[in-house]
């Protein structure tokens, strides 16, 4: 019988496929005292045998996918495999202590693991090395137990993915060939994954609770990730209406396209900017796809997630340059590093926090860690030249932190000049707006920053304190409430009494009831996923402005999320 699982729509479209389970099977096992010696270290030869054949396929599709220098990690594993010290040290514990090969396995490794880890405070390479070899011991582990491990980077046909969550290297491992949405128990809109999924064009439904639990690898599945609804073994009426419904979408999508060379316009004919986020070069595709106007938000951090080391300036400065290429002269956002909350790098160790979203994290890693930062803005300006740059700061807090920024900016700028490198005479530095105290204080900044950039996502989760992946208080994430509009309103003000540029760059540009209400209060730019653009001009094109400020007015002027959200969806969306 059908089984429906419902969850948030957090990525637009239908597919019908095969479940496959990102999901780690049970590793767990007893130690046991064996008489058979050999039985055991031919058991650990055999694993090892079969873990480095897992690997070296996995290495090569890697390779395939997503380009060598992201393939090295798995050499480093493959690596880790051979190394005579390590599989002679667990065949030493299984003969001296008499014990079953998975005992031995973990003994020796987590003696290597907390090794490299007390050695990471020196040396941030070790902290890389104790990864591998915890990556290393689990694969291992799981041929020792007769279990296999999931690994998106081997689908070879289409598949619904099904887990408890997506992490952002999940997502960047996905082939769009295979992978034709997923489905998790955990997450919201907001979530990286369900950007990621957005930015691959492929239907997502997040937070269900339990999807993993109900759903079972090789399920037939509908997603349906414009409802935000999950069905295992559906009936063929389910299949036909689910066809239909996508058919139906896609056809819209085709009308969407009509507009793709036209200019984002108000039916009274004001003109706003309708740009894209993206995370690497190869996401320009879609973004010259969508007609976008210019790139809003490149998420540079994904250069530093996707590679097993701190990326070097030559390395930043071809992804920074192949992106303004592209663009043809249209303005190119960049957002410097943003690691940290739940972005972490296995080679960047950083100090543990209760809360790292409010910890170390974005600029402030930036102006403690000025080496990085350094390599990072010389990347941008020797890039600067190939385009027409923007650069922008993320979570500022104080004038202070940006002064210090746009100090180091300017050194760097002068010492390339005078070493006779070309840098770009035009290049404009603005901040994040996602601290409320940044926000409060948006007229005193205006008069310094070139232009604000609302990142909606953190602003939101900032004002209303609440954690936006933490599904106890998920309902706190209220993009309409009367007071995060007030707090945009008074920032886009801010930005224009001072004649500066006032753009959104968070997930809310490209939420149809907000649209209205951001057009209404005057933002100048909405930047989203490439997949949003074409749908947001459409809307554009059907509202006029002065109704939209009127709109606006009415909606800043009410007491809840519940009621803002119905006030748009009778004047705008029920026609």
């Amino acid at each position: 019988m059908a089984q429906v699982i419902e969850g948030i729509a957090a990525s637009n479209g239908v597919a019908i496929a095969k479940a496959y389970k990102l999901v780690d099977p049970d590793l767990s096992f007893d130690q046991v005292t064996i008489d058979d010696v050999q039985a055991e270290k031919d058991r650990v030869n055999a694993a090892f045998s079969v873990s480095k054949a897992d690997l070296e396929q996995i290495r090569a599709k890697a390779a395939q996918n997503m380009g060598e220098a992201e393939a090295e990690v798995f050499t480093a594993h493959i690596m880790v495999l051979e190394d005579p010290e390590l599989i002679g040290g667990i065949g030493n514990a299984i003969e001296s202590d008499k014990i079953n090969a998975e005992s031995a396995l973990k003994n020796v490794t987590d003696m290597y693991i907390a090794m490299f880890e007390g050695m990471a405070d020196d040396n941030p390479y070790m902290a890389e090395r104790a990864a591998d070899i915890r990556d290393v011991t689990k694969r291992v582990l799981s041929h020792l137990l007769g279990k296999t491990l999931p690994n998106p980077a081997l689908i070879s046909e289409e598949v619904v993915i099904v887990a408890k969550d997506m992490t952002p290297s999940d997502t960047a491992q996905l082939d769009r060939k295979f992978v034709k949405g997923f489905i998790t128990d955990l997450g919201g809109r907001t979530a990286h994954a369900a950007i990621m999924a957005r930015t691959l064009e492929i239907p997502a439904v997040v937070g269900t609770g339990n999807a993993s639990e109900l759903i079972n690898d090789g399920d037939l599945l509908i997603l349906n990730g414009l409802d935000g609804v999950g069905i295992v073994d559906p009936t063929d009426d389910q299949v036909n209406a689910a066809k239909e419904q996508g058919d139906k979408y896609e056809a819209q999508k085709a009308e969407w396209a009509k507009l793709r060379n036209e200019k984002s316009l108000s039916s009274d004919g004001k003109e706003f900017v309708v740009g894209s986020n993206i995370g690497t070069p190869k996401d320009l595709k879609g973004v010259v796809e969508s007609g976008s106007e210019g790139i809003g938000l490149y998420r540079t951090e994904f250069l530093y997630m996707d590679s097993s080391e701190l990326p070097t300036e030559e390395d930043q400065f071809q992804a920074y340059k192949a992106v303004l290429e592209g663009m043809e002269g249209k303005v190119v956002t960049v957002r410097t590093m943003d690691i940290g909350g739940d972005k972490n790098l296995p080679y960047l160790p950083l100090p543990k926090e209760d809360n790292p979203f409010m910890g170390y994290r974005a600029i402030r890693i930036s102006l403690d860690r000025t080496d990085i930062f350094k390599t990072q803005l010389r990347a941008l300006l020797r890039a600067s030249v190939y385009g027409e740059l923007w650069i922008m700061f993320p979570m500022i807090a104080t004038i202070n932190e940006f002064r210090a920024a746009r100090k180091i900016f300017e050194d760097e700028k002068q010492s390339l000049i005078d070493a006779g490198t070309p840098v770009a005479d035009n290049i404009k530095l603005g901040i994040m707006i996602e601290i409320p105290a940044a926000a409060l204080l948006a007229d005193r900044f205006a008069q310094e920053v070139d232009f604000f950039s609302i990142g909606t996502n953190d602003l939101i989760a900032y004002t209303m304190a609440a954690d936006r992946g933490n599904e106890h208080v998920s309902y706190l994430y209220q993009p309409y409430n009367p007071s995060i509009l007030r707090i945009i309103k008074m920032v886009i003000d801010s930005a224009h009494k001072y004649g500066k540029f006032a753009a959104m760059c968070g997930e809310m540009a490209g939420d149809q009831i907000a649209v209205p209400l951001l057009m209404g209060m005057g933002l100048d730019e909405f930047s989203m996923s490439s997949t949003s653009v074409l749908q947001t001009r459409a809307l554009m094109k059907r509202l006029d402005t002065k109704e939209m400020e009127a709109l606006a007015e009415k909606a800043l002027n009410l007491d809840t999320n519940e009621e803002v959200q119905a006030l748009v969806e009778q004047e705008v969306h029920s026609n």
